[in-house]
This record gives structure tokens, C-alpha cells and sequence, in this order.
């Protein structure tokens, strides 16, 4: 079979499929982008997480050896003790 031309119309629509699937690529490389950094934004939260539970904890430990165990009104600032 010899060479056949595609019509103007055939190379516009295979040109454009090109560029339909080059959007679709950048697309999915922006996507990727947002989950790596969505992903780095999670381990932050995490580690600030950990954080505050630690401190809480520390907190914690401190006030029951003070005031032994009970509970708190944090309103008001009352501590009522555990009955034993």
C-alpha cells in the first residue's frame, strides 16, 4: 500500500487527542504534588499531636501527684478529689 495523507481534519483531531492526554498528564502531576504535600501536612499534625499528648500527659501526671486523682471544673477551676 503507498502513503496516505491525513486530511486536515484527521492531523487537528490527532493533535488535539495529544494534547487531550499532555492536560490529562500535567493533571496528574499536580494531583500528585497536592497528595505528597497533604501527606507532609498529615505527619506535621501528627507530630503536633504527639505532642500535645505528651504535654497533656506530663500535665496530668504533675496535677494528680499535687492533688491526687479527682476531677476538674475547668469553668470554674475547682478541683473536687476523688473519694476513696
Amino acid at each position: 500500500m503507498s502513503e496516505v495523507k491525513f486530511t486536515d481534519d484527521e492531523l487537528k483531531e490527532v493533535k488535539d487527542l495529544q494534547s487531550n492526554y499532555l492536560d490529562v498528564q500535567n493533571e496528574f502531576g499536580q494531583l500528585k504534588l497536592a497528595q505528597i504535600r497533604l501527606e507532609r501536612q498529615e505527619q506535621e499534625l501528627s507530630q503536633k499531636l504527639t505532642t500535645v499528648e505528651n504535654s497533656e500527659k506530663s500535665f496530668l501526671d504533675k496535677i494528680t501527684e499535687k492533688y491526687g486523682r479527682g476531677t476538674l471544673n475547668p469553668e470554674t477551676g475547682v478541683f473536687t478529689p476523688e473519694k476513696s
